[in-house]
């Protein structure tokens, strides 16, 4: 197989670990905390968690393991959407299964959890994972969306472990695959087997974590090419001087990605949707917003700039959020009716009576390319599908109408034009930062040492990440010490509950405190390419975000 210089050069990279992980595998031991509690709903979550409710914290030290040679068999998950890394999570979970004895097997489930429903599986070797350290991707056996949420495939699942007559199971993943490790781990042992479970955190979000999960894996990755991207089109707007581009990023549940990337890039507009939403600000008040710099910047000749916008922003704005709402409650109800027809305007008079006079005024309102994308087909939860809603474009509409109004009353008198991105796919599989890289393969390993210390329903934990790697702490998490319950799908259900930009952060305050000038005076920042060799406060920084949090 022809590979590229870089790939053929990753493949030489050796990651780094912690001293606790580095250190002779028979010399690696746990220290366990005390008992925890969940974020919330303590009492409703001990009944629904009878068995793995109040697990302690676990951290791993200098000590003797007496099970560390156990001939064991895992099956590995890579669930929901991909994030840089994944690939190195295998790779630590297979070094440590291979160091602490040859003969155990390590099973891929093809096709993300329902491969393990479908016994779907690889059995990797040597050659297979050697073929994908420190790349992208999750090609290496592929990732899926399924959730295990059925009786029926709770009973498939453990058929299929001990079928395999596995030892362990570990799930690479967001909150919601996580919180089906943690209802899993619960399951097996109802059940009466010992097959354990182990979650590691994944997301390009960043909205998995918590004091003891300091980011999620391929945050850092993400970020830092989004972060290339924009800065290359800062670089040509302070070039040409005559555009204003308008970018879109992942993140529809929270704005970690916006917030790291603006301060990455100093833009002259972030939008933080946690903000607009604590401010209960309108559409047409983030619209004012945007026109504000653009009409400032103008004042001063500079007739460009850029815009970076969350992808999740309209379920922040109350207006749009109840708009939402409404849509999925009457297209829910009336599914195959609404189905029938072909044009927006048969869906807006069949909408008429079924949603709010204030809601349908939005709806129509709405250009009616924009009006349509929030009528297209729902998720399979039946929600509005967020990321196929053209929100940049939405804003530069309306943000040319209210400058033409301002043009006609004399208080605009700059040239607008602007331009659309999405940045999103463009991130989620590119080759791993030595951050990334090293953190994966720290909690690929570490998820490791907690099976062979017979521990389930733990999620990977490595944290001092701002720290030189070898100074990173590991160990384990209870997953039921994350979670809330939240209402899904008419119920109250037992979920991971997600981060969201704090607005009282170290973070969030730093960007506020210079944003304002990054309205009106160009001060942009530009991060290049990701750098994979040189000096380590060169390549192997971590995020801004994380820096900042761990600076308090």
């Amino acid at each position: 197989m022809d590979i590229s210089a870089l790939q053929k050069a990753r493949y030489a990279y050796t990651p780094k670990l912690p001293v606790s992980l580095s250190a002779s595998i028979d010399d690696i031991a746990v220290e366990t905390g005390t008992p925890t509690e969940s974020v919330a709903n303590q009492e409703e979550l001990r009944k629904i968690f009878k068995i793995t409710y109040g697990k302690p914290l676990v951290t791993f030290k200098k000590g003797n393991n007496p099970h560390v040679h156990r001939e064991l068999k895992v099956g590995v998950i890579l669930s929901g959407g991909q994030a840089p890394g994944g690939h190195n999570v295998i790779a630590g979970l297979y070094d440590g299964l291979k160091k602490g004895n040859a003969n155990s097997i390590l099973y891929g489930f093809l096709g993300g959890p329902g491969g393990l429903i479908k016994n779907k599986t690889l059995a990797f070797t040597d050659e297979i994972i050697n073929e994908y350290r420190n790349t992208g991707g999750f090609d290496i056996v592929g990732s899926g969306r399924t959730k295990i949420e059925t009786p029926e495939q709770f009973a498939a699942s453990l058929e299929t472990a001990k079928k395999l007559s596995l030892n362990a199971v570990v799930i690479i993943g967001g909150d919601d695959s996580n919180t089906n490790a943690a209802l899993l781990a619960e399951y097996f042992l109802e059940q009466g087997s010992d097959i354990q479970v182990i979650g590691c955190p994944k997301t390009i979000d960043g909205d998995l974590k918590n004091e003891y999960i300091e980011t999620s894996f391929g945050f850092d990755t993400a970020c830092k090419t989004y972060s290339e991207l924009i800065g290359n089109l800062e670089r040509d707007a302070n070039s040409a001087k005559k555009y204003w581009h308008f970018i879109k990023l992942m993140g529809r549940a929270a704005s970690h990605i916006a917030l790291e990337c603006a301060l990455q890039t100093q833009p002259n507009i972030c939008l933080i949707s946690e903000e607009i939403e604590a401010k209960g600000l309108s559409l047409d008040q983030v619209v004012d917003q945007v026109c504000a710099s653009i009409i400032k910047r103008a004042d001063n000749g500079d007739n460009f700039g850029i815009v970076l916008i969350p992808e999740g922003l309209v379920e922040f704005i109350p207006e749009m959020k109840k708009l939402i709402e409404e849509l999925n409650d009457a297209i829910a109800g009336g599914e195959a009716e609404f189905a029938q027809f072909d044009s927006l305007n048969e869906h807006l008079r069949w909408l008429k009576s079924r949603i709010s006079q204030p809601s349908y005024q939005i709806l129509e309102n709405l250009p009616p390319v924009i009006a349509g994308e929030f009528l297209m087909d729902r998720d399979p939860h039946g929600n509005v599908q967020v990321s196929r809603i053209e929100t940049e474009k939405l804003l530069i509409e309306m943000v040319e109408k209210k400058l033409h109004a301002s043009a006609a009353s004399g208080v605009y008198k700059g040239k607008f034009g602007a331009l659309a991105h999405f940045f999103g796919y463009e991130g989620r599989c590119a080759f791993p930062t030595n951050f990334d890289t090293d953190y994966c393969y720290s909690l690929g390993y570490s998820a490791f040492v907690l099976i062979v210390s017979g521990l389930t329903g733990y999620l990977s934990s490595v944290r001092n990440l701002t720290a030189p790697a070898r100074e990173w702490i590991a160990g384990g998490v209870p997953l039921t010490m994350m979670m809330n319950l939240e209402h899904r799908h008419g119920a109250q259900k037992p979920v991971i509950r997600k981060a969201l930009v704090e607005l009282n952060d170290t973070p969030f305050k730093t960007f506020a405190a210079a944003r304002d000038t990054w309205a009106v005076k160009t001060s942009f920042m530009f991060p290049g390419s990701i750098q994979y060799f040189g000096p380590p406060e060169v390549c192997d920084q971590p995020t801004k975000t994380l820096k900042l949090e761990r600076s308090k």
